[in-house]
């Protein structure tokens, strides 16, 4: 077995459903070629504490529906490690990789593009629930969270309406509020609070008067979708920080979120009508991917070991309209995919 070719395999950053199925569609299209896979074990850190198992069809079976990913992840970056880009190289050349297929988000496929440039033969795949990559209309794990997160307020409307109160839910999106939008927009939700539309005077004391005016209507609930990464006065609202240190150096991790417990409070404050927060948190990152997102990972999966066996690295895999396509990851890095203002507008149609 020595002789064989040697595909990699890591999974980067925050979990999300559906990357067994695109772990799974890896191995199943790359063994028929001829290939070994090695699964990477906890990112970037799996070539730094060699740390990697062998995939093939009996350890891949029976994970289509499960939701994380078998692998493990991390959120260290090589590059955050003293000498980290040369020990990914060295576990890379140890191990005898001919290639390596990355699945992770608009952070993972960032470093990712710099280790492609420093020589590594690299393909990337798309996967956050945030949907913020770029060049891609849709990522890896998005509609599950975005089902999760409808599912959630259609629960919370049953009680809003029982009880004539302002429900508000707190969603995941950091820089980009693409759940809150396709969620808030799947529920007819009353507003929908989004990154891209900072939060001001103006805004919020427009929001508490549609407020007023749907109870003088006889409407006496609402429903308010929040992305916590809503900006207040254009900062984003933090609710903790975590000091990390690595090398001997310290970084500030700051988390984000609280956005929708400080707004429910002054609406109720200024229009005197029963608010209540919520938050999905965590919740709507894990569980069972739905169809659509299994079908993603493996159309995904399959055309990425394709553009290994075609030699073209540095490249990470997209879908376009109805097509399956690739874009240079130089293309990808250091930004992010913010929501598409004419699919906010749709759903803005139907607030209040």
């Amino acid at each position: 077995m020595g002789h064989q070719k040697r595909i990699g395999i890591l999974t980067g950053g925050g979990d999300c459903p559906g990357l067994n199925a695109a772990i799974r569609a890896v191995v199943q299209t790359a063994i028929p070629m001829g290939y070994e896979v090695i699964g990477i074990r906890n990112a970037w850190e799996g070539f730094i504490n060699n740390e990697n198992e062998i995939l093939d069809s009996n350890n891949t079976t029976g994970i289509i529906e499960r939701g994380g990913t078998i692998l493990g992840t991390s959120r260290v970056s090589p590059f955050r490690i003293e000498g980290g880009p040369q020990q990914v190289g060295d576990g890379f050349n140890k191990l005898g990789l001919e290639a390596l297929v990355v699945l992770g988000g608009e952070g993972t496929l960032s470093l990712t593009s710099r280790l492609a440039d420093m020589g590594l033969s690299i393909v990337g795949i798309p996967k956050t629930i945030d949907n913020d990559v770029r060049e891609t209309d849709y990522t890896i794990g998005f509609q599950t969270a975005v089902q999760i997160a409808a599912d959630a307020l259609d629960r919370l409307r049953s009680t809003a309406e029982s009880h004539h109160r302002v429900m508000l839910l707190e969603v995941m999106g950091r820089q980009a509020g693409w759940i809150a939008t396709y969620a808030g927009m799947a529920n007819g939700a009353d507003a929908i609070l989004i990154p891209e539309v900072p939060l001001d005077e103006g805004k919020i004391e427009e929001l508490c008067q549609m407020l007023e005016a749907r109870k003088r209507r006889g409407r006496n609930f609402s429903i308010i979708v929040v992305a916590e990464g809503t900006k207040w006065e254009d900062k984003p609202v933090l609710r903790r920080g975590v000091d990390i240190t690595q090398q001997g150096e310290t970084y500030r991790i700051e988390g984000l979120g609280g956005i929708a417990r400080i707004l429910g409070e002054v609406i109720g404050r200024r229009t005197g009508l029963e608010t209540r927060v919520s938050s999905l948190d965590y919740i709507q990152r894990g569980g069972t991917p739905v169809a659509y997102d299994r079908n993603l990972a493996i159309a995904f999966g399959v055309r990425a070991t394709e553009l290994v066996k075609q030699k073209r690295y540095g490249e990470m895999v997209a879908l376009k309209g109805k097509a399956i396509t690739s874009v240079p990851l130089s293309k990808v890095a250091n930004g992010v995919k913010t929501v598409d203002m004419n699919i906010y507008e749709v759903a803005a149609r139907f607030f209040g």
